[in-house]
């Protein structure tokens, strides 16, 4: 199974260079790394990246993540994917892809 993860073209910056990416602000304020599934990740774009240019989704693979991996309730009650006690590595990405704005919203490219 994918996970995704959006990051800003910084933060992908910060990963795709030095290899390794501890966390957006929320994450490290909230102590894991917050993803999505394919499912949630539209929407995810929508409440928290609407407006923003330059940013980059990530592919992971959830089976990668072991015991720190969580699936935790949040938004509406849904399980959603966090990862803990680690960073993100580069070769954890199993592919990236910008993610094209349209009037403001991001429109996230999983076909």
């Amino acid at each position: 199974m994918q996970i995704y993860k959006i990051l800003t073209a910084d933060q992908w910056a910060e990963l795709d260079g030095t290899g390794r990416f501890d966390g957006a602000p929320i994450d490290l304020a909230d102590g894991y790394i917050h993803a999505s599934t394919a499912e949630q990740v539209q929407q995810t774009a929508e409440r928290h990246f609407a407006g923003q240019a330059g940013l980059m989704l990530a592919a992971l693979a959830a089976d990668t993540y072991g015991d720190d991996l969580r699936w935790e309730v949040s938004r509406g009650g849904a399980q959603f994917p966090h990862i803990y006690n680690r960073p993100l590595l580069r070769t954890d990405v199993l592919w990236a892809r910008p993610i094209p704005v349209e009037d403001g919203v991001p429109r996230v490219p999983l076909s």
